[in-house]
């Protein structure tokens, strides 16, 4: 009966504004229920010296400001449910069979390709081409409340979640998986909090990166996840780090539209979804064609100053952090 009630309460939003609630408010701590407390690292810029403005050469230039982008409302809407937990999302009634917990805890394989989570985190790291060319293994490792493209994977319950949180030896292993695709891409894993930071293969692998945008999907699946599975604090840090090379550095200019359209809108409190977009309203250009700041009834005086940037003391390797 609760289940139905719910129902009858939720309305499907229709249009992109219904679906992005980043700047109903000007509090930075103004989080909706479910939400992560406003307590979450303000690390959330990457250890990179140097200001974006001082690079601004590198800063990637749209010329044709005469094609009118718009917003994805698809993105809008699907970030708009994981963000809000799936409203009117139906269990599947079949036994929950706790399988993506199973093969964290190496009792089960992967499927189709029967490997154990024991065999990709100690024989995979470093093998680039078996992780860009098997698209069997990104389902298992990255597990969501939503059906990827492998159907041998099995949905995440919100039972399951629990469970998966409670176990110590499948959380260590998920960060284990998130280290290796991290370094995949060619970042590292600085500490517990998530803070990131170049590695030092990173200009090849951010070469490749640019280059192989079929990953930019599997790095929304793994944001997500992070969210799912206990680690919601992880997304900003490695996301202003997206941000700032794609966006400031040039090094990721074919990833900057995902970054703004999707990355950023994987993270619960807009408190951290607002200082990420000032800082890209910040630089980005053309000026005028920046989508993805405040309403025009918002902006000014109410929408509250930009981000000040600071430099930590005592050589923290974080660098920069917003304020």
């Amino acid at each position: 009966m609760g289940n139905l009630i719910g129902s009858l309460r939720y309305k499907e939003p229709s249009t992109v504004e219904e679906c992005d609630s980043t700047w109903e408010s000007d509090s930075e701590c103004d989080e909706q229920p479910g939400d992560e407390d406003c307590g979450i690292s303000e690390c959330v810029s990457p250890p990179l010296t140097g200001r974006c403005g001082e690079q601004a050469d590198m800063s990637p230039q749209f010329s044709d400001s005469s094609t009118k982008m718009k917003r994805s409302f698809y993105a809008a809407k699907d970030l708009y449910k994981y963000r809000h937990s799936y409203p009117n999302y139906k269990e599947p009634r079949l036994p929950n069979e706790y399988r993506n917990l199973r093969f964290y805890l190496n009792t089960i394989p992967l499927i189709p390709d029967v490997i154990f989570i024991e065999e990709i985190l100690t024989k995979w790291k470093g093998d680039y081409d078996k992780l860009e060319h098997n698209h069997t293994y990104i389902q298992w490792l990255f597990p969501l409340r939503e059906q990827g493209l492998n159907l041998y994977a099995q949905e995440l319950t919100q039972e399951e979640i629990k469970e998966f949180l409670s176990t110590r030896e499948a959380k260590r292993r998920f960060l284990l998986a998130y280290t290796l695709m991290l370094d995949f891409y060619g970042i590292k894993l600085l500490d517990k909090i998530g803070n990131v930071t170049r590695a030092s293969n990173w200009q090849e692998r951010f070469q490749h990166l640019n280059e192989s945008q079929h990953n930019y999907l599997r790095i929304t699946r793994i944001l997500k996840s992070l969210g799912e599975l206990g680690f919601e604090a992880f997304k900003a840090p490695l996301v202003r780090l997206l941000l700032d090379e794609a966006l400031c550095r040039g090094t990721l200019p074919n990833m900057l539209h995902s970054i703004l359209e999707y990355y950023v809108y994987t993270i619960r409190p807009r408190s951290l979804r607002r200082r990420l977009l000032r800082y890209a309203q910040q630089h980005y250009q053309p000026a005028n064609t920046f989508l993805w700041g405040p309403p025009a009834r918002r902006r000014g005086a109410g929408a509250g100053p930009g981000p000040i940037l600071e430099r930590r003391s005592g050589g923290d390797p974080i660098g920069l952090i917003i304020r």
